[in-house]
């Protein structure tokens, strides 16, 4: 791991100014919290902007072959659609039980792909090195640990802060923000400035977005409404009829590189899917700024960009607790959902794209092709995680 001292350098970008003093908007060359592997001069990654598929991450969601007892199911938005009570101790403990099922599949899915020196087991490392990082420097918040999370770390609120003064929130109508714990100031901002915020329900696995805004709220509720249990009881879910213009996206990460603008999320692939389908539905295009909110040890330098996939979404702005980065990153963004890439076990495990994979044969009147199929790993025994996720 190399540790070295910083190196300030003023970015500018005509396309995302910022409110801001200009003093307070660098990139980083390096940090004492910056995570170093090795320098390298990555070629940008062949695009083909036709391509109509998107990969599933190699790790998947649990299997639905647990024997375990499961309360029952509620749907994001169930109570407001049927005109019943949303149970809120319900839904909380089913999304417990699944966010539990969901890590430790992946967890295991990281640790097959190690023996099997799998293509993809690169990015695993990387994630695995800034998960022990924050873990071990005691950068990581609630709910802990951060393995197989989006990490939440100390100074999300200043890096919410941060990413609130740029110009690019000021202006924005609606902002899709995904619905991890780091991000949930960003979510409270988006909502306390009177914007449209748009949310995908955890994990896809209840149905698609929610949609939230403050005239839809009481102002003692919108702390709440930031929640997974909020979203579900006060948000509105929309399909992929919606008429929705998107003007910002905010995304999680583990781990980001500041000179390029190449990411890892924490391995399951869903805000690539929710891309792809945002742009099937036109509700953004390449003009579409993404922005994520990290903590300083979550910058990197060792994400080899020709090794990433057509669907990896990368970011144009980094917000810190300390600064600003603009990427200036010249890697396409996706361009839909790459159906050639998806594997039908991870289909089988989301309805909307099921439906959105329907919708499209019948119109064209074609069969979407299928991506490989890929082995779910098996869920182990252990005991219910007592964490809170947001």
């Amino acid at each position: 791991m190399m540790m070295s001292g910083v190196t300030l350098q003023r970015a500018t970008r005509r396309d995302f100014p910022t409110s801001m003093d200009s003093s307070s908007v660098i990139r980083l060359s390096s940090s004492p919290f910056r995570i170093a592997h090795s320098s390298l001069r990555a070629t940008n990654r062949t695009h083909n902007p036709l391509s109509l598929s998107l990969s599933s991450s190699s790790s998947t969601s649990a299997s639905r072959d647990n024997p375990r007892k499961k309360p029952p199911k509620l749907e994001a938005g169930a109570g407001a659609k049927r005109g019943a009570a949303l149970d809120e101790a319900a839904y909380e403990a089913e999304r417990l039980r699944l966010d539990a099922e969901a890590r430790e599949s992946m967890a295991e899915a990281a640790e097959r792909e190690g023996a099997e020196e799998d293509p993809k087991a690169w990015k695993w490392v990387i994630r695995k090195r800034v998960w022990d990082f924050m873990e071990a420097r005691d950068v990581a918040q609630n709910p802990r640990p951060v393995h197989h999370r989006i990490p939440n770390f100390v100074g999300a609120s200043a890096a919410a802060s941060k990413l609130s003064e740029l110009e690019i929130f000021r202006v924005a109508e609606c902002v899709k923000v995904n619905p991890d714990s780091p991000q949930k100031q960003v979510r409270f901002l988006t909502l306390s400035d009177g914007k449209k915020l748009l949310t995908p329900q955890p994990r896809l696995r209840t149905g698609f977005f929610s949609v939230l805004q403050s005239s839809m709220l009481a102002p003692h509720t919108i702390n709440e409404a930031c929640t997974s249990v909020g979203v579900a009881k006060y948000g509105r879910p929309i399909g992929l009829d919606e008429k929705i213009k998107v003007d910002l996206i905010v995304i999680g990460s583990v781990a980001v590189d500041p000179k390029t603008g190449a990411r890892l999320g924490k391995g399951e692939g869903f805000a690539e899917l929710e891309y792809g389908m945002l742009r099937y539905m036109g509700a953004i295009d390449d003009s579409t700024p993404v922005v994520t909110s990290v903590h300083d040890c979550q910058l990197v330098d060792d994400i080899p960009v020709e090794k990433l996939l057509i669907h990896d979404v990368p970011v144009d702005v980094i917000c810190t607790p300390t600064q600003v980065i603009f990427t200036n990153t010249s890697i396409p963004k996706p361009q839909g959902i790459y159906w050639d890439k998806l594997s039908p076990e991870k289909l089988g495990q989301i309805r909307i794209l099921r439906e959105l994979k329907r919708r499209i044969e019948q119109e064209t009147e074609q069969k979407l092709p299928c991506g490989p199929s890929e082995k779910l790993p098996p869920m182990a025994q252990r005991s219910r995680s007592k964490s809170r996720d947001k």
